[in-house]
């Protein structure tokens, strides 16, 4: 196993909960998802993230949606929505509203397929209580798993055809086999657990091998495709969170939430150069335009 410890501090903000991290073809976006902040990160060394957005409720994730730039599919409060250019929200569902415990949308991101994936869970993460939902091309929302204590993630394989899931609650990534054409779910496996920290947000690279944040230990591991531990990247953060590959750097966000003596860069943005270069995140594919509720 190959350690790193040289990854670099990009911009002075320092993010509550920093996650969602991805390359898009308007260049690095993630979020701070309990600010409700959905932030472009300038190339800049040393310029501050802008905002690109401010929702008055928790941000989990976005994808960028095919054919309407500057618009944006979003795991937002208690549902999937989608957060137009002009600052305008369309909700496709709210699928979490009337829960027994209060909850929210954690981490997504869209399938080859052009499918879009969002996790939910309980403010307090107790164990079972989230879900996973699918988005369809029409804009039909489905809970497609349940009894997720903690979804981080999903990822997915270059063809589409295997989803990486964290359960960051239960200290656990899955690998389920994925039907392209349909996005239905085959039955799971274990492709790690981890013993110390949670796993938390994942990026694949261009040889299948799935990058992972663990949450809790100041780490970033590459784990090969049979779940073999490649290498370390080891951060001045304790709590790093999202991952994502533009080409051959590797970007992590990281958190202050929950820290009573946050260090100079918990809650930082890094990147360190890798080997083995990732690609651009894909977009949500709509066929034709949901019937919305306008917010």
């Amino acid at each position: 196993m190959i350690e790193t410890f040289s990854p670099q501090v990009l911009h002075p903000d320092r993010l509550e909960l920093g996650e969602g991290i991805r390359w898009t073809d308007d260049g690095i976006i993630l979020v701070d998802i309990l600010a409700g902040r959905l932030l472009y990160a300038p190339e800049e060394p040393g310029a501050p993230l802008r905002e690109l957005a401010q929702l008055p409720f928790p941000l989990g994730a976005v994808a960028p949606v095919a054919g309407r730039p500057g618009t944006w599919i979003a795991a937002a409060d208690t549902g999937i929505c989608q957060l137009g250019s002009d600052g305008s929200t369309t909700w496709l569902a709210r699928p979490e509203d009337d829960a027994s415990l209060p909850m929210r949308m954690n981490d997504a991101t869209a399938d080859p397929s052009g499918r879009f994936w969002a996790g939910s869970m309980a403010y307090g993460a107790d164990e079972g209580a989230g879900s996973l939902y699918r988005v369809d091309h029409d804009g039909t929302v489905s809970r497609v798993l349940d009894g997720v204590s903690v979804p981080n993630g999903p990822v997915f394989t270059a063809d589409g055809t295997g989803m990486y899931l964290a359960d960051s609650g239960r200290g656990i990534v899955r690998r389920y086999p994925v039907d392209p054409a349909t996005g239905g779910l085959g039955d799971p496996e274990t492709f790690v657990t981890v013993d110390e920290g949670s796993p938390d947000g994942m990026a694949v690279d261009r040889e299948g091998a799935v990058w992972m944040a663990v949450w809790g230990t100041g780490t970033v591991r590459r784990h090969l495709p049979d779940g073999s531990l490649d290498r370390t990247v080891r951060l001045p953060a304790r709590q790093p969170a999202g991952v994502c590959l533009r080409e051959d750097v590797l970007y992590i966000t990281s958190a202050t939430v929950g820290l009573t003596d946050p260090g100079p860069d918990d809650g930082a943005l890094f990147a360190v150069r890798v080997e083995v270069p990732g690609r651009p995140a894909s977009a949500y594919r709509p066929e034709q335009a949901p019937k919305p509720e306008v917010a």
